[in-house]
């Protein structure tokens, strides 16, 4: 995906007033990968089919793709839901953020963490934007320079929540990285 909005991430360049991200907590999003074609299944079998190894070759793509001035600071995985998590197996963003923390040449920090909230799979974008997603900092400090690390950018509800999270905690900057980008 190139000639990308820097603010939202999507595929062309918005207009300020128009950018789904306007009124998001982070200030940049990026992702390698659009979320289609060969992309939903190599993320569903990530999360949902225990395939642990694709986290690597995901995160050698985002980490040779990026484009430059993308890794600096700390990246922070996008905690799983509970349940989810327990169901799975895995925090699926945490493994993402662990492989690609050394190609990055960047330290992993866990400090937010997440409550059982209600899915939002089946909710409209603006009902996402509005929805509680459970996001809290843990005790301790917050980077100044946090990048989100997440496998899919959707409607950005959940990456504004911990983007809104980390601001109010003292991030000064916040990024969000994620393997995916849905273009709508």
């Amino acid at each position: 995906m190139t000639g990308r909005c820097p603010r939202c991430g999507l595929p062309e360049r918005c207009s300020p007033r128009a950018c789904p991200a306007r009124a998001q907590a982070f200030a940049t999003a990026w992702s390698p990968m659009a979320y289609a074609g060969a992309v939903p299944p190599l993320v569903i079998a990530l999360k949902d089919g225990g395939a642990l190894r694709l986290a690597r070759l995901m995160a050698a793509q985002m980490a040779a793709t990026a484009p430059p001035g993308t890794w600096r600071g700390t990246l922070v995985p996008v905690p799983a839901d509970p349940l989810r998590r327990r169901l799975r197996g895995v925090d699926h963003a945490a493994r993402l953020a662990g492989e690609l923390g050394p190609r990055a040449g960047l330290p992993v920090a866990r400090v937010l963490a997440r409550e059982r909230a209600p899915a939002h799979a089946r909710l409209t974008r603006s009902r996402r934007l509005r929805a509680d997603v459970g996001v809290r900092t843990r005790a301790g400090p917050v980077p100044d320079i946090a990048i989100l690390v997440d496998d899919v950018h959707t409607t950005g509800a959940t990456l504004h929540a911990c983007a809104a999270a980390l601001r109010e905690a003292g991030a000064e900057h916040v990024a969000a990285v994620t393997y995916a980008r849905t273009l709508t």
